[in-house]
């Protein structure tokens, strides 16, 4: 098969390919720039555990060394402490990781460029796309006026994605949601590696609210949230924030140095649809969202784990329309939920007064809110959970069992032996292109694998494994939280979690696979159907 176009060479285009390539599929990134990346620190990613996890498994580098994880949360309302959280592992929510967004994408951008299963094209711009049954044309004015052949098309071009219009599909939403001044420097702070956020500052130009961010050597990042549409912000008129809110903060204004600055606009927009035939949307080029603390590139690079593997599947097995449509079906669902409940909260927590602001707690409250969006909890920040995902299993009441984790959502990081017999984290394990078996197995950490592997349920768990329409990977887990022993998970390759089982029930998850997989391929069920998309998207398109 042809490899898989990807337009885009931002974080989640790169991290497309990457993930490709970790299931052995080809792909080819267009990149309009010219592949270097200018440097910007005011220009920052904050990456939940998941999607953390992703970037690192996919070989960036600079996650590690350029991106700082908050040790804790400060927020303040005028001079008042409202909530102060430690973060990390054991705590309510762990840690997030905080990097410039040019430090990601130079990392995402050499572990591809090293990768020979993915081929970068610069300067390349893209300004037809033809579609028929069999896959994707796509031509670029640069460099020489190229045709690009591909199974499949995948648009992460940003907001302005040409791959978006060129479909014809809307981009509908809000504009200007909110607007930050933004600042990053180098100075000594009362609070190291801890971020603040700050309502109502007890300061002249304060404004509404002022967050802090730590980076790696003492650098910050310090937002203040604008007037939507409000005036220019003058360079003295930044300084002259910076230095009251230094001093707030400090009792004096301590030594700094300013190293970027900038104005952000903030959008809220969904694309109406995010598949067309055989090419998909996914990050900015499919949805916009960033008010309240909530993360675009956090939320896109859920989409590269979520379309990744069906991809793969696709490329490697065939797959159904249901497999492929799913993509849409979850993602979207998730994203307009977070943007649906940024929009609820937003006239309470921006609207400037009114009954609500006097209430008693209704700055508890608000803050809440607020907390969710930055640190990934709630509505606003919570990863998502694929509860009526058309790949769920139904539920056997006589076999299923009941765990710490929904059926939908992501599975927990927990120590596993792989079939090598080695100790990994069962997150290690994901982005492989097979489905994960766990079996709960309390004790077997302490036992030689040659042993366990033959003895109690395992043979029988083995075997089913083998006969399952997908391949898959069966791992063994001490303990899982909420599961009892003998306890077996079915885990996709995203690391959602399918159903889980109270033993082992060969019928039964042969049934969920199926289901995760979307059901059989219509290759399968009709010799003359292998085409992978629906006849009537055949279509071809022109930006002029």
């Amino acid at each position: 098969m042809d490899p898989v176009i990807v337009v885009g060479a931002g974080p989640v285009g790169l991290a497309l390919a990457l993930s490709l390539a970790a299931q052995q599929v080809p792909s080819v990134v267009l990149d309009e720039g010219d592949g270097t990346q200018e440097p910007r620190t005011a220009r920052t990613v904050v990456l939940r555990p998941d999607t953390a996890a992703l970037v690192e498994r996919l070989g960036c580098a600079t996650s590690g060394d350029e991106g700082a994880l908050w040790s804790g949360w400060r927020s303040m309302q005028r001079k008042q402490l409202v909530r102060e959280l430690t973060l990390g592992n054991d705590s309510e929510f762990p840690a997030p990781l905080h990097l410039p967004q040019h430090a990601l994408v130079q990392g995402l951008y050499t572990a591809a460029a090293a990768h020979p299963l993915i081929e970068l094209a610069t300067l390349a711009r893209v300004d037809t796309i033809e579609q028929d049954a069999k896959g994707v044309t796509v031509h670029t004015r640069e460099p020489g006026y190229l045709y690009w052949r591909g199974s499949f098309l995948v648009g992460c071009d940003g907001a302005r994605s040409t791959v978006r219009k060129l479909l014809g599909i809307r981009f509908a939403g809000r504009t200007a949601v909110e607007r930050h001044a933004v600042a990053a420097l180098r100075a000594e702070l009362p609070w190291p590696d801890t971020a603040l956020l700050h309502r109502r500052p007890p300061w002249r130009v304060g404004g509404p609210e002022v967050t802090a961010r730590p980076l790696p050597d003492g650098v910050w990042r310090l937002d203040w949230l604008l007037p939507p549409r409000g005036d220019l912000v003058t360079p003295d008129a930044l300084v002259s924030r910076i230095r009251e809110t230094l001093a707030g903060w400090c009792g004096g204004t301590p030594p700094y140095e300013l190293i970027d600055t900038g104005v952000y606009t903030l959008h809220h927009r969904l694309a109406q649809r995010w598949r067309e035939g055989r090419s998909f949307l996914a990050g900015d080029a499919a949805h916009l969202l960033g008010a309240l603390g909530t993360q675009g590139v956090d939320e896109g690079l859920r989409d590269v784990e979520n379309l990744a593997w069906k991809l793969a599947h696709a490329f490697h097995h065939d797959a159904s329309q249901v497999l492929l449509d799913s993509y849409e079906d979850e993602r979207r669902t998730a994203v307009a939920a977070r943007l649906r409940a940024a929009d609820q909260v937003l006239p309470v927590l921006r609207g400037g007064g009114g009954l609500r602001a006097v209430l008693p707690g209704s700055a508890r409250s608000h803050d809440t809110l607020l907390t969710h969006g930055h640190l990934g909890g709630g509505a606003l920040g919570a990863p998502p959970v694929y509860t009526h995902s058309p790949l769920a299993s139904p539920r056997d009441e006589d076999t299923g069992a009941d765990v710490g984790t929904a059926c939908g959502a992501p599975v927990e990081d927990v120590r596993v032996t792989a079939p090598d017999g080695t100790a990994v984290r069962l997150w290690d394990r994901l982005g492989q292109g097979h489905l994960l078996v766990v079996l709960v197995a309390p004790g077997t950490g302490v036992w030689d694998r040659r042993h366990w592997m033959s003895a109690g349920v395992m043979p029988r768990l083995a075997a089913a494994v083998t006969a399952l329409p997908v391949p898959a990977e069966l791992l063994v887990a001490e303990g899982y939280p909420g599961a009892t022993a003998h306890t077996v998970l079915l885990v996709r390759p995203d690391g959602h979690l399918v159903a889980a089982f109270d033993g082992v029930h060969p019928a039964e998850l042969h049934a969920a696979a199926d289901a995760a997989r979307g059901g059989a391929p219509e290759a399968e069920e009709s010799p003359e159907g292998a085409s992978g998309a629906p006849a009537h998207t055949d279509r071809t398109v022109d930006i002029n």
